[in-house]
């Protein structure tokens, strides 16, 4: 068995003495190759081969080959002839030492290869391998996180990526156009970029267009935020009559039979005639009452068509009324008015089938009656209500020859408080603007709990009372809440009717 600290090579074996050392064999052979080499030159002569210079540059290197003559070749040739020769005389020499084996080590290989090089001088210097750089430099990929590699790549924002892993934020397809969108540093398609941000007209549902200075033009409510194209305020598209927003090509509006139009979330509470308007004609008096502000006089409360009220209003003789459409009216002649009896019916997308008739109006007081446009909804008709109640309340009580400013501006006070009773929650630490709460809390409940359309209605109708344009309605009304929020609703009505201004 051989012994533990051998190394098993997989190298072929030769026979000779295990006990030789290394200086000994080297010694035999160096012996032999001076005879080679001696005998060498006898046959060579003195001639001896020159060397050829090296080309080298800082990157690449050229070597030139030596030329070798026929003689040249043949000797080289007799030189390894004659080393094979002096390498078996050696290896029988020392199968004649002692029997025995030893395997080949590494001093054997050294001696071998020190014996060639020294015969047979490679005439060519080692060959320089390119030095290898990681790929791309060690850039990696912005998308997938892994080396790139070999191969195309995308650069970006100071970021590489595969091609395949350069994609759309929105969609997550890899983007192959030459052109793309950027938003901070997420890629986009220009299409689905476009999709994200460019607006869509909530009308026609398009891209809105760009006008000539190639900018997007678009027009948006103030309350509601609907964006639709400018062309749609000239090309007939309907609007509502209550909240204002424009029809949608997928959602159609009811169309009233006197021309009017009606959305479908206004009409789920629209009052349509007379008979269904007077327990919120009632519960707004209450809401007077409540306020010390009763009204003695049973003033007639009548719904009508706009015709009806465009021809009301041409017979009285004094009143402002708010254009470019007025919705109430506080009579004060003698007048024939043609009201709403029978409520209209729906027939597809219009409302057809309603009943009417003509009623004469008998002055009996300052106030013969208060008209109001049917087909509108329920807290909308109430604001209008509580605008034309407080007409009749300053005329009954002898507030007359008032500035439009002032006395408009004093109505319609009362119809945001009113508002604000059927919107806001009670909170009893509010100012005096809001003195009717709690008495009209119980008549709202009543009522029951509205959707959040109706309060969402309630909140436009609230915002457009606030910021009206007008100079007598919406500058009248925030002239008299700063008076009312100062001195009270009640110092403020006694100061009108004293100075027929408000308080400072």
């Amino acid at each position: 068995m051989a012994p533990s600290g051998i190394n098993h090579l997989s190298q072929p074996c030769i026979y000779g003495d295990v006990g030789s050392s290394y200086a000994e064999r080297k010694s035999r052979f160096m012996r032999w190759l001076c005879k080679l080499f001696k005998s060498g030159s006898d046959r060579g002569g003195g001639s001896g081969s020159s060397r050829h210079p090296q080309l080298v540059g800082e990157e690449n290197m050229a070597w030139r080959a030596p030329v070798r003559s026929l003689d040249d070749r043949a000797r080289s040739q007799k030189d390894k002839e004659d080393l094979e020769r002096a390498i078996a005389l050696s290896l029988a020499e020392d199968s004649k030492r002692s029997n025995g084996y030893r395997w080949r080590t590494d001093d054997d290989d050294d001696i071998s290869r020190e014996i060639r090089d020294a015969l047979n001088p490679n005439p060519y210097p080692p060959f320089a391998p390119t030095p290898y750089y990681p790929s791309r430099c060690g850039r990696i990929c912005g998308g997938c996180k892994r080396d790139i590699g070999y191969g195309n790549y995308l650069g970006c924002m100071g970021t590489f990526f595969h091609p395949e892993c350069f994609c759309c934020r929105a969609c997550g397809y890899p983007i192959t156009e030459h052109e793309f969108s950027l938003s901070g540093r997420d890629p986009y398609h220009k299409s689905c970029f476009k999709e994200l941000n460019h607006p869509k007209c909530e009308v026609c549902h398009q891209f809105i267009p760009t006008n000539a200075a190639g900018l997007i033009e678009y027009r948006c409510h103030p309350f509601w935020t609907q964006k639709y194209c400018p062309s749609h305020e000239h090309d007939n598209t309907a609007r509502c009559c209550s909240c204002e927003r424009l029809e949608s090509w997928n959602a159609r509006f009811y169309s009233l039979e006197d021309g009017r139009s009606l959305c479908l979330e206004c009409m789920e509470s629209a009052i349509m005639d007379t008979g269904d308007c007077q327990p919120l004609y009632h519960s707004i008096r209450d809401f007077y009452e409540g306020m010390n502000m009763r009204l003695d006089q049973q003033i007639p409360m009548l719904l009508v068509e706009r015709q009806a009220l465009n021809e009301a209003i041409v017979g009285e003789k004094n009143g402002l009324h708010h254009m470019p459409e007025t919705r109430g009216l506080c009579l004060s002649e003698e007048q024939t008015v043609t009201s709403i009896r029978k409520r209209p019916r729906i027939g597809g997308h219009r409302l057809v089938g309603m009943r009417t008739q003509p009623q004469k109006l008998i002055r009996r007081c300052e106030v013969t009656a208060i008209l109001v446009l049917y087909g509108l909804p329920r807290l909308l008709t109430g604001a209008i209500l509580a605008h034309e109640l407080m007409h009749g309340w300053l005329r009954l009580k002898g507030y007359h020859n008032l500035n439009p400013e002032v006395e408009e501006g004093i109505c319609q006070v009362l119809s945001h408080m009113w508002l604000e009773t059927e919107v806001m929650p009670v909170d009893k630490s509010m100012p005096s603007t809001s003195a009717a709460s709690s008495s009209s809390s119980s008549s709202s409940s009543k009522k029951g709990v509205k959707s959040d359309v109706e309060n969402k209605l309630g909140e436009f109708f609230l915002h457009q009372i606030a910021h009206d344009a007008s100079l007598a309605y919406g500058g009248g009304y925030r002239a008299a809440q700063v008076a009312v929020n100062n001195y009270g609703l009640r110092s403020t009505l006694d100061h009108i009717r004293l100075t027929g201004n408000f308080p400072l």
